[in-house]
């Protein structure tokens, strides 16, 4: 069993290579992904699925673990266009529906993706109700991760675990979109403080999405960021999309501004490729 969680380590980088591990195997079709799950770390696991959001919740006698699978678009250049020319604008809403509640426990003027809402609405009960089943039969830390969206998922999913009183051991997201606004992003800080670690490969893209325009941006990150490789390309990376946009760097990201900072983009896609961040990791 080549990884292990460890409990009362706090971002460290022997649960960062779990929880990355656990993560690829998030995007592996069930009968691989549960033998990926019981030979690499020990676990249990199952697939949760519904429509088009999936996760493995997997369990020892120790830990459960949830991940979340990313979408398969942001991998390929194609993908990854979709999501840097979406108005991302028109996403940043208050949420509805049956969870909407929730979501808007994260304080006044908070606004989520409606993407990802809708999402993690879709796979919510089933989740929630096995987990807890899991918690029930013997309480032990619960570890939520994901790459790419799964990232995302990841975030949106502890979230509403929280808000049931079940509170998250370590949340580990890998080139994880934003999923809210400021107000968002200050529920994360302040609920999981100390609990939360946000894996960024430096000249990855996609931690800089959704992108209203290069100069400002309504969506935000919580704090904790721990970078990998150089610090100094992800300034780079911003500083040359401001540059490319010229005197559009203040407009809407969308149209031949979006087209002309899609070209300096998807050169960098390879860094938000999950094999590159358990290289990183180690």
């Amino acid at each position: 069993m080549p990884y292990q969680l460890v409990e009362d380590a706090f971002g460290d980088p022997r649960n960062a290579a779990a929880l990355a591990a656990a993560a690829q195997f998030a995007y592996y079709p069930e009968d691989r992904g549960a033998d990926a799950f019981r030979d690499e770390l020990g676990l249990t696991a199952k697939l949760v699925s519904a429509n088009n959001t999936q996760a493995y919740v997997a369990e020892d006698d120790a830990n459960i673990l949830v991940a979340f699978r990313g979408s398969e678009g942001p991998t390929s250049v194609d993908g990854l266009k979709d999501w840097f020319l979406t108005n991302a604008m028109n996403l940043l809403v208050q949420p509805t529906g049956p969870l909407a509640t929730e979501f808007l426990g994260a304080g006044v003027g908070a606004r989520w993706h409606m993407g990802f809402v809708s999402a993690i609405a879709d796979i919510w009960d089933p989740l929630y109700a096995d987990v807890s089943a899991k918690l029930a039969a013997k309480e032990r830390p619960l570890w939520v991760t994901g790459h790419s969206l799964g990232g995302a998922l990841a975030l949106m999913a502890s979230w509403l675990l929280f808000r049931k009183t079940v509170m998250p051991h370590q949340i580990v997201t890998f080139g994880g979109p934003m999923v809210g606004n400021k107000i968002v992003a200050e529920a994360f800080d302040r609920e999981f403080a100390g609990k939360l670690f946000r894996y960024v490969n430096a000249p990855d893209p996609v931690p800089l999405l959704p992108m209203m325009s290069v100069t400002s941006n309504e969506f935000a990150h919580a704090e904790k960021l721990m970078i990998l490789g150089d610090s100094a390309q992800a300034a780079d990376l911003i500083a040359y999309l401001r540059t490319s946009a010229g005197d559009a760097a203040s407009a809407v990201v969308s149209g031949q501004v979006a087209e002309k900072l899609w070209e300096v983009v998807k050169g960098r896609i390879a860094a938000h490729l999950l094999t590159d961040y358990r290289k990183l990791i180690g």
